[in-house]
């Protein structure tokens, strides 16, 4: 059995999706009750993984454990020693861990500080374990929905910044194949997309997706920063900005790691767009 934490997010969801085609027994773990009914196969369990106690009656009989830190657990919390002692003790053998590609640019930066903490807990824990550092994903383009549906325009900073935002369906298929699958262990894997794509560029096409025109604003870093404030944390804003304005030569850099694993090319951020144009008309 695979136990899911995030499962209701953008790559928890698809993941689940994933393992319960490929015949896993799942369960899909989130943080409040959630009226969606489960994949088929999976069950529907509600714990947070930052009480590592709670998550201890869901984990009893599990194989394998995705841990994804989501909202405020990103920042502070009980020690990532706890949720890993309660996996081992329920007899655990493989963690995948989602951390973020800015642990190996930026070692250095605070707001992944506790993120650091959970690959040093899961690279001690003496189990299996696979830590996925993604870049930025696609589905950040979901901050401009609501703009694009009521004013066919986006606004964002950085216009002509190109980065190689990654699917999460891709971090999802490769976290599945991390549980499922022999050879993963100890490996670290960098989750790129195919391609550097800015935000002007990203804006295009989605307007070729629309068939109508979307234009395009660039905020300065003052109000992207005021923006960003009313649904990030502080600590985590600056940095955010650093890598999508000034973004370091690996930050930029497309990796192989989601062909490697899935032995497929990473979709294009006009694939993510399409799956979810709903969102944007």
């Amino acid at each position: 059995m695979i136990v899911v934490t995030g499962a209701t997010g953008n790559i928890g969801r698809t993941l689940v999706q994933v393992l319960t085609e490929a015949g896993e027994e799942v369960t899909a773990v989130s943080r409040r009750p959630h009226s969606e009914p489960p994949a088929p196969g999976a069950r529907r369990a509600v714990a947070d993984p930052g009480n590592a106690a709670g998550m201890r009656p869901v984990l009893e009989g599990a194989d394998a454990l995705f841990v994804l830190l989501g909202g405020e657990l990103n920042g502070h919390g009980e020690s990532p020693d706890a949720l890993v002692d309660v996996a081992r003790d329920a007899g655990v053998k493989r963690i995948v861990l989602l951390s973020s590609q800015i642990n190996s640019t930026r070692p250095e930066a605070p707001s992944h500080a506790r993120l650091r903490a959970f690959e040093t807990a899961v690279r001690g824990s003496g189990l299996d374990f696979t830590v996925l550092r993604p870049g930025g994903f696609a589905s950040n383009a979901f901050a401009w929905a609501e703009s694009v549906r009521t004013r066919r325009t986006v606004f964002a900073p950085f216009a002509d910044v190109a980065l190689p935002v990654v699917d999460p369906a891709d971090i999802a298929e490769v976290a599945a194949a991390a549980l499922r699958e022999d050879g993963h262990a100890g490996r670290t894997y960098e989750l790129t997309g195919p391609e550097a794509i800015s935000p002007r560029r990203q804006a295009a096409v989605i307007a070729e997706a629309l068939g109508e025109e979307v234009a395009f604003v660039e905020l300065s870093r003052e109000d992207a920063h005021a923006h960003m404030a009313q649904f990030m944390a502080p600590e985590v804003i600056g940095g955010t900005l650093d890598v999508l304005g000034v973004p370091l030569p690996a930050e930029v850099e497309i990796g192989p790691d989601v062909r490697r694993v899935l032995h497929r090319p990473a979709r294009p951020f006009a694939d993510w767009v399409a799956r979810n144009l709903p969102a944007f008309r």
